[in-house]
């Protein structure tokens, strides 16, 4: 496992954006639990249009903006582009806690239930208001590390991965709970010996394409590490 590295983008200062879609500013602890979720609608679909953004110039994340030289490249809107990325990355944060508040709320609002003796009188109710909670569409499935680099003969290897892979999800682990890739080191550990589904976006011949993946760990394979392989976080 590589050293956590910063994506070097967390201090930018971040524009209005270029979409329209944009979320309340009022503070989290104002709103009620439907609007917290109401919000977090708003901000998924605020990601998903900016996403398009990055779509429409052929860029991602990670792709590099300036040509052999060092100048920035021609054939696409580098100022947008910068513009699109440091927006995404303030959502995503505001993304995070807004799952942070809206789970937390969550649990107030059962432990009410119980305590008034009404749980099975709103269950309907409660239903619909997790429900958006636990299906999220766009942040979860955000790629939140990268590959740099496959030992030979590794797990790693053996599974598949290869460098330049980004990591959309490693077990359990993903963009909104990794933590500084803590999370992928933790589901490791609990799985030493057992597959762990990773699914991973591939660019190159087929640009964009989505593997999903099996990676055992295990000790003893000829190199460091249970992995063999070099990740660091987006």
């Amino acid at each position: 496992m590589g050293r956590p590295m910063d994506s070097g983008l967390a201090d930018i200062h971040v524009p209005s954006g270029p979409t329209s879609v944009r979320h309340e500013a009022a503070p989290l602890e104002s709103l009620t639990l439907r609007q917290l979720i109401q919000r977090k609608d708003n901000l998924e679909e605020e990601l998903k249009a900016l996403g398009s953004v990055l779509d429409t110039h052929g860029v991602d994340m990670q792709t590099n903006l300036t040509d052999a030289d060092g100048f920035p490249r021609a054939d696409i809107d580098v100022a947008q582009v910068r513009v699109t990325r440091a927006r995404i990355i303030s959502l995503r944060n505001d993304w995070k806690a807004l799952m942070d508040k809206i789970e937390k709320g969550l649990h107030e609002h059962h432990a009410e239930l119980q305590q008034s003796g009404s749980l099975e009188k709103p269950a309907t109710s409660s239903s619909s208001i997790a429900a958006p909670v636990t299906q999220p569409a766009t942040a979860p499935e955000t790629p939140f590390a990268t590959v740099n680099s496959v030992e030979p003969g590794s797990p790693a290897h053996e599974a598949g991965l290869k460098a330049g892979d980004k990591i959309r999800r490693f077990g359990t682990a993903i963009w909104s709970n990794h933590t500084n890739l803590r999370k992928v080191a933790e589901v490791t550990q609990q799985n030493l010996g057992r597959p762990i589904p990773v699914k991973v976006l591939r660019e190159g011949a087929s640009e964009g394409q989505e593997l999903d993946l099996r990676l055992t760990p295990r000790q003893g394979w000829g190199g460091r590490g249970t992995l063999g392989c070099h990740i660091l976080p987006i």
